[in-house]
């Protein structure tokens, strides 16, 4: 089965939020960031980081996997997403290219 693609973007609480996030706050962007690092080396994502767009910074990735539900697991079981912090979308993609970082 041809795996799929789905832009996921993370939506962090507010504005300021890198900025001004508590401590509590600093230590579940830490499990968060663990969480999509695990997701890369297993080959789930295909890119992720933060976005410091001008309206405030917010955080991307491309999935690939089976299905849009494999997708919508992979981002409720996101600890900032479990915990209430921040809220994300996904939308399906098609990927024209990709090339590797150098």
């Amino acid at each position: 089965m041809e795996k799929q693609c789905f832009y996921f973007q993370l939506t962090p609480p507010r504005a300021s939020f890198v900025q001004d996030m508590t401590a509590d706050e600093r230590a579940l962007m830490a499990k968060h960031a663990a969480y999509f690092a695990d997701l890369f080396a297993t080959g789930k994502l295909l890119i992720y980081g933060p976005v410091l767009a001008s309206l405030g910074p917010f955080g991307m990735a491309v999935l690939e996997v089976a299905d849009e539900a494999e997708a919508q697991q992979i981002c409720e079981s996101d600890p900032t997403i479990r915990a209430g912090l921040n809220s994300f979308s996904i939308s399906p993609m098609k990927v024209a290219a990709a090339r590797a970082r150098s």
